[in-house]
């Protein structure tokens, strides 16, 4: 998987690997420094000139690329001291969400997110990042903590959708997505959500009912999976492509659509390319949005959240 290299990456992970082989090498030979600066500057170029013409689809690719950093990734680099809170006091605990207090640059704050593995074992245990009803209960629990303690909310959206198996629509799956969306809803504290990657469905809502929802470059965010989406229009998955388009599910698109309020720079070549930078323009955005935010009273938030949902469409028929 540390090799896994998508076709159109190729080239720009060539040469970047060719910068990092020289960057050690001028660490120890100064003089090197120079031709690091020139190949430097050629990665760059190359990485504009690929990624700018990236498909839809070939986002999607992007956003669900095996080394791309999960939110564990992020929270690990942003927030050191999380105290996960396990299990949702009724049925178990489900590792495909992880929840629990931390400290993001200086602020309390309660942090929620779907979480995938890098390996089969961690995909089993953590089911692919797809939450069972348990995992939502578990993140309603969080919330309602937050809003009780007057903690700000920070939520990581990487998930396919929640998942679809007998046991979760059993258990009440539409119900405990519904009732985090109902919580969210009246929270009285700052929401901020950040999609890392996918944003699959309801299952993706349930942790984005926020008064600021920001996405990263190469993230996708839509109502439904594009292969889900052209078995539904065209009852054919292998016209996902053609589906990604149309679901204007790309984050130029969702931005001009007013359904986020930022796009997030990625490192050149994609978030998977430099974990620490990505984590860190992810926690500049989110400390500003929290700034943002602080100077609303919780009913002023509430309000403000209410407005933003009602605003939602506005650009499509303006459009």
């Amino acid at each position: 998987m540390a090799n896994f290299v998508l076709p159109f990456e190729a080239p720009f992970v060539d040469l970047q690997d060719r910068v990092r082989e020289l960057r050690a090498a001028a660490e120890r030979d100064p003089s090197l420094l120079g031709q690091l600066a020139a190949l430097e500057e050629s990665a760059a170029v190359l990485a504009r000139d690929v990624f700018t013409k990236l498909s839809p689809i070939e986002k999607v690719q992007l956003a669900r690329h095996p080394m791309r950093p999960y939110m564990g990734d992020y929270v690990s680099r942003l927030c050191g001291d999380l105290v996960e809170l396990s299990g949702d006091r009724r049925f178990a605990d489900d590792a495909s969400i992880v929840a629990g207090l931390a400290t993001l640059r200086g602020r309390s704050v309660a942090v929620v997110g779907q979480q995938k593995g890098r390996n089969t074992k961690e995909n089993v245990r953590r089911n692919f990042g797809m939450p069972n009803p348990e995992g939502y209960r578990k993140a309603d629990r969080v919330y309602q903590l937050a809003d009780r303690f007057g903690l700000p909310i920070v939520t990581f959206i990487d998930t396919p959708g929640a998942y679809p198996g007998i046991g979760g629509e059993e258990r009440g799956q539409g119900e405990a997505i519904g009732a985090c969306i109902h919580t969210l809803s009246r929270v009285r504290v700052p929401v901020v959500a950040v999609v890392i990657g996918e944003g699959g469905s309801g299952g993706a809502l349930a942790l984005g009912v926020a008064n600021r929802v920001m996405m990263l470059e190469y993230a996708w965010y839509s109502v439904i999976s594009p292969e889900g989406g052209a078995a539904i229009l065209w009852k054919d998955g292998g016209r996902a492509a053609d589906a990604a388009t149309q679901l204007k599910l790309t984050a130029p698109d969702l931005l001009q659509l007013g359904v986020v309020e930022r796009v997030i720079e990625e490192p050149p070549g994609g978030a998977h390319q430099d974990h620490a930078r990505a984590a860190a323009l992810v926690g500049d955005a989110v400390s500003s949005a929290l700034d943002e935010l602080s100077s609303l009273s919780p009913d002023a938030l509430r309000e403000d959240r209410y407005a933003r949902f009602r605003r939602l469409g506005d650009a499509a028929i303006a459009g």
